[in-house]
């Protein structure tokens, strides 16, 4: 059998790998193994390894790589580090291809990892224009792999003109598409108890609520603080009750964080409700119901445009990402912002545009890490 090692090293890892992992652990011919780091193993993200266990996936490997602080230097150290531990992590488990996914710090961690020790890298998620740091590492990354799986066509051109041998890009549409098309078929909505978890005010879901996810910028370092108050603000004055998600682990994190524990503290938080995770399932449950989506997530651009969800995108993120009719784009300023949400919760839901893939990817990405042949031959092509 084939030993495909998957590496997750966060939530939107995990959400944009999970039905791959599912569709490789029940393929005749292929053998999961599971190696989960960095910020996915700690409390303070919401330890999403306890989601993946619930989910039925055992690690194989745990590997502790995040050095706490979120700065530029802290996540370049936390790369080295990643660097150093997961080869001995390879080592002992001899996989024959390692997946890596999209474009974080730990992505390149992994991608210098089994590069260098002769492993096939198999990439998702690849060939994607965006702003912030992710677009470079996600562009290095393309150059390690071997193998491609990008999640829409545009990403598969990109990928074909950077040099990679077309016969090696596969645009399969992304994972995370496979869990939408799966919670949309769902009768339902299976949320009555998320009040018990997370902290601040409930209100009813069966009501317009807005759902708040703002990461750190890196390239705008130190502003963090500033651009989530600035949205919270905007929230406050539409005057919709939201729930709000707790940043990832990039540099930056703690910026927003201050933020949102400033605004809690000073400000009338009872229409708000924070989680510092969710089960993707809820995730994508609160998506379909969710009046608007605001931040600066790709969830709302992915997800966003199969589910037909109401978005407002803030800042530059996501900055040249092929996106649907749902979102619309407005600066940090708050009542721009607000302007946007109040637009778009007017506007309702859009159309499904499946940009990226009808929900079939997992399934497409297990068929052919089984069925081709793998090499870690690389040569610039045009």
């Amino acid at each position: 059998m084939r030993k495909v090692c998957v590496v997750v090293g966060s939530r939107a890892n995990y959400s944009s790998i999970k039905s791959a992992m599912r569709e490789i652990r029940d393929h005749p011919e292929l053998r999961l193994q599971l190696v989960v780091g960095a910020s996915a193993l700690l409390d303070r993200y919401g330890t999403v390894l306890d989601l993946i266990e619930t989910d039925g996936f055992e690690p194989d490997e745990r590997v502790f790589m995040l050095i706490e602080g979120e700065t530029p230097g802290t996540m370049a150290k936390s790369t080295g580090l990643g660097l150093l531990e997961l080869p001995t992590a390879f080592e002992r488990l001899e996989p024959d291809v390692v997946v890596t996914v999209g474009d974080r710090f730990e992505t390149m961690a992994t991608a210098l990892a089994a590069t260098y020790m002769n492993i096939p890298l198999a990439h998702t998620m690849g060939g994607e224009v965006s702003g912030n740091i992710d677009e470079s590492i996600r562009h290095a990354v393309t150059k390690f792999a071997h193998v491609h799986f990008p999640a829409s066509k545009g990403a598969a051109e990109r990928i074909v003109r950077l040099g990679e041998n077309p016969e090696n890009v596969h645009m399969v549409g992304c994972p995370r598409m496979d869990l939408v098309a799966e919670v949309l078929a769902q009768d339902g909505d299976g949320l009555s108890d998320l009040f018990q978890f997370g902290v601040g005010g409930s209100f009813d879901l069966d009501r317009p609520f807005l759902l708040v996810s703002q990461h750190p910028v890196t390239t705008e370092y130190g502003d963090g603080e500033r651009q989530i108050t600035e949205t919270l603000k905007a929230v406050q004055e539409v005057g919709l009750p939201a729930i709000v998600l707790w940043p990832n682990a990039d540099a930056g994190a703690e910026h927003i964080a201050r933020g949102i524990r400033k605004f809690r503290e000073h400000e009338d938080d009872s229409k708000l409700h924070f989680f510092k995770n969710l089960p993707t399932d809820d995730y994508i449950k609160l998506m379909r119901k969710t009046a608007c989506i605001v931040g600066n997530s790709s969830s709302a651009i992915r997800e966003g445009s199969f589910i037909g969800m109401p978005a407002v995108n803030i800042g530059p993120r996501q900055e040249g990402r092929d996106r649907g009719s749902n979102v619309v784009d407005v600066d940090y300023e708050r009542g721009r912002v607000a302007a946007a949400i109040r637009a778009q919760v007017e506007h309702g839901r859009y159309e499904h545009e499946p940009i990226y893939g009808e929900g079939k990817a997992g399934e497409k990405i297990a068929a052919i890490l089984a069925e081709r042949p793998l090499s870690i031959a690389k040569r610039m092509t045009f």
